[in-house]
C-alpha cells in the first residue's frame, strides 16, 4: 500500500514548512488527486488520519480535491474533462489527445498556525 509512504512524505513536507515559516503546527492540508494517479483517496485519508497523530499535523483538517482527467484534443483544439476513462475527445471522438490534468497528486495548500 503506497499510500502510507505518500502520507509519510506529506507529513515530512508539512514539518519542513512549519519549520521554515516559524509556525507551530498545520491546521489544514489541501491536496489534489487525479482520478488516474494510482492513489486511492479513501486509503490515503485513512493513512493520513493514522500517521498525523503526535506530529505537526495532529488535529488538522485534511481536504482532498478529486481531479477528473482533463484533455486537449489535437484534432479540434478543444479542452474537456472526461467523465469516463475513455481517452477520446467528447466533441469530435478523436483520439489524438494530450492529457493536461488528472494523472498526479499535488499538495495545493497548507494553513499554518
Amino acid at each position: 500500500m503506497h499510500e502510507y509512504s505518500i502520507v509519510q512524505s506529506l507529513i515530512e513536507s508539512c514539518e519542513e514548512h512549519v519549520k521554515t515559516n516559524s509556525a507551530t503546527r498545520v491546521t489544514k492540508v489541501v491536496i489534489k488527486i487525479g482520478v488516474v494517479s494510482g492513489v486511492e483517496p479513501y486509503l490515503l485519508e485513512s493513512a493520513f488520519e493514522l500517521f498525523k497523530e503526535e506530529t505537526v499535523c495532529d488535529g488538522c483538517a485534511f481536504v482532498m480535491n478529486i481531479q477528473k482527467v482533463k484533455i486537449e484534443c489535437n484534432s479540434c483544439n478543444s479542452q474537456s474533462e472526461l467523465e469516463k476513462n475513455e481517452y477520446c475527445c467528447p466533441n469530435c471522438n478523436g483520439v489524438d489527445i494530450e492529457v493536461l490534468d488528472g494523472e498526479e497528486m499535488f499538495l495545493m495548500q497548507l494553513e499554518l498556525e
